[in-house]
């Protein structure tokens, strides 16, 4: 367990902003990240997109699960917007790099899904593909059209890697993205792989990123809670 840590780490989750019914800002995400946090031994927190207190939020979780979404704006990664992009959200970008930055200032542990690999991928230094029907090689459904709790294609896990010990030497998991990893990050590995070659999975000090979305199987499917138990053993809590 990392030094000063609670008995149970306190996670803060990214969020998503939208407008609801009545036409009023909201940060909000899927019910599912939380309930799979508390699952493995955490207590989740969700983190409005206030610039103000990152600082404050930064000090006071023990890690940061950057959570799926929107696409990462290209002039992140030096790139103009290509043809297929989807929807953007820079104010979100522009605070979870800042929450990102702080918190690792502080030597915590992140965990990115989906969006959030994507997002932890482009920090480090890396790029992504920004429509994958655009890339020859991406042959995979990567955008499956069937719901959670669905399975989809096959991920291979390399040998030895933190994924692997908690998820087997392969499995089938889901797959709900049109962007993916390109150029990876100097400090990151690839530690998952789909049947194409498109990058599943990343691992780095105390950096760990997937490309699927646990949180919509792990009640059914045993094995993808083998993600959040990878990121309770950044903490140093066995779960």
């Amino acid at each position: 367990m990392l030094s000063g840590m609670r008995a149970r780490p306190l996670i803060g989750l990214s969020t998503s902003q939208f407008t609801d019914v009545l036409t009023r800002g909201v940060n909000g995400t899927p019910r599912r990240y939380a309930e799979a946090v508390e699952r493995v031994g955490g207590v989740p927190i969700l983190l409005p997109n206030l610039h103000g207190p990152v600082a404050d939020y930064a000090r006071q979780v023990d890690a940061v699960l950057l959570t799926g979404g929107v696409d990462v704006h290209p002039r992140h990664y030096g790139q103009a917007p290509r043809r297929g992009l989807g929807e953007v959200d820079e104010e979100r970008d522009t605070f979870e790099m800042t929450l990102y930055r702080a918190v690792r200032a502080l030597g915590k542990p992140v965990l990115g899904i989906c969006r959030g690999m994507q997002m932890l991928n482009v920090l480090e230094g890396g790029s992504l593909h920004q429509h994958l029907p655009d890339v020859p090689q991406a042959w995979v459904d990567h955008a499956q059209v069937a719901r959670p709790p669905v399975l989809g294609h096959e991920i291979a896990f390399v040998s030895g890697s933190l994924l692997e010990q908690t998820h087997g030497p392969s499995a089938h998991l889901n797959s709900y993205h049109h962007q993916a990893v390109d150029a990876v990050a100097p400090p990151l590995q690839v530690t998952a792989i789909a049947p194409d070659g498109i990058v599943e999975g990343l691992e780095g000090d105390g950096l760990l990123g997937v490309q699927w979305h646990p949180e919509m199987l792990f009640e059914r499917h045993e094995c993808a809670l083998g993600t959040f138990k990878a990121f309770m053993r950044l903490l140093g809590v066995p779960a």
